[in-house]
């Protein structure tokens, strides 16, 4: 909207098929929602108790500007137990929410022009991210034909005098690939070549389906030149907590803080209680709802490759699964209107990850068996994707 006390930044149409699904699920009253990635499962109760009695005991207030130290605490400890990693606690920094955590990392180390290379299909917000931060977003696209692993040798194409970092996002957001340690060690000894900064999204973590999840600065040489992002809120079924947490060397933490004191000051102290709890008791929380979000993926990969018109590769990682509809011969946008109007089932047009989405839909399996049950039979019986 074009308006004189509107900044004119945001004067172009910021509008994206992701932020419009809210009101697409109210078309129906029996829509079944596989679009935003919220997961369907409510918090560990145990978690929330633990939140709840300690705001009883006083823990309401501001914490330590990089977050509560018990929680940084055991973060460190985390990358000890799990990954054997060394992550001092002037490295660590809690957020409210991994999407804050990436922009204050971009704010920190952007300077106005400086490019950033993102793989496609990737995360939405983060084009904007980088534009808000002044930077220039390049983007790589990934292809189904590589298993949507990063092709290093595009990547460095890609590379200019203005490139100052790239984006990694594995488990991926919405692909469901996960790179392989060959791939990681290969964009690793490209950033070093090129002495590049590396943005970590690791918010899916936990979802790492074929092999242990490999953290980006676990690679030699690599943690000094990495920024982690991660966050409760997939991994802990944390959503509505908002929180996160950055890991990073030392001096970039102390500038991402300096940013944080003019946005939020601190996290939510609440939020960190809930987190520390988390991440204290992971061995017994996350293997069993990972369990349930696996079955989910591989029931609908078995449904979607059913019908007659779509594809799927099966995911490594993520509750996500991109599936090709490109044998319907429609756009994107159409097949996602029909599955809307013909069966009541809200996915969303791959466009939305980027250009290189056009002939996909990116489906959330965070809805139960039953419900996806359901929604593949109602699309089965609409017939309106099979030739």
């Amino acid at each position: 909207m074009k308006h004189r006390f509107i900044s004119k930044r945001y004067w172009r149409d910021l509008a994206t098929p992701m932020g419009k699904v809210d009101q697409l699920a109210k078309t129906y009253d029996d829509v079944i929602d596989l679009s935003l990635g919220d997961p369907d499962l409510t918090t560990d109760s145990q978690i929330i108790e633990s939140a709840f009695q300690d705001a009883l005991s006083g823990h309401t207030h501001y914490t330590d500007f990089r977050g509560d130290p018990e929680l940084r605490q055991a973060i460190s400890k985390l990358y000890e137990e799990d990954h054997h990693l060394s992550v001092n606690d002037q490295e660590i920094m809690v957020t409210a929410s991994g999407c804050l955590a990436m922009y204050l990392c971009l704010e920190a180390i952007l300077d106005d022009g400086d490019e950033v290379i993102i793989h496609a299909p990737y995360f939405t917000p983060y084009v904007q991210q980088i534009e808000l931060a002044r930077g220039v977003p390049v983007v790589l696209d990934t292809l189904e034909s590589e298993g949507f692993q990063i092709n290093v040798a595009r990547l460095e194409k890609l590379i200019t005098p203005q490139t100052k970092a790239i984006v990694i996002n594995t488990p991926n957001n919405p692909s469901g690939a996960c790179f392989s340690r060959k791939t990681l060690e290969a964009i690793g000894e490209l950033a070093i070549k090129k002495d590049l900064l590396i943005l970590s999204d690791e918010i899916y973590g936990a979802y790492s389906f074929s092999e242990p999840f490999t953290p980006m600065m676990s690679i030699p040489g690599l943690k000094e030149r990495t920024l982690t992002i991660s966050s409760f809120s997939k991994d802990y079924l944390m959503t509505g907590w908002r929180i996160g947490y950055i890991v990073a060397p030392d001096y970039l933490i102390e500038t991402i803080q300096q940013i944080n004191e003019n946005v939020v000051f601190t996290a939510p102290s609440i939020s960190q209680r809930g987190a520390l709890y988390a991440i204290i008791h992971r061995k017994t929380i996350q293997p069993p709802l990972v369990s349930i979000y696996q079955e989910r993926v591989a029931y609908a990969v078995e449904r979607i490759n059913q019908i007659a018109t779509w594809s799927v590769l099966p995911p490594n990682g993520t509750f996500y699964l991109w599936v090709n509809i490109q044998k319907t011969g429609m756009s994107t946008t159409d097949v996602c209107d029909t599955l809307l109007q013909k069966a009541h089932v809200l996915a969303i047009p791959g466009f939305a990850f980027g250009s290189c989405g056009e002939g996909y839909i990116r489906i959330a399996c965070t809805v139960t068996i039953d419900q996806l049950k359901e929604a593949f039979d109602r699309i089965d019986e609409c017939g309106c994707f099979e030739k």
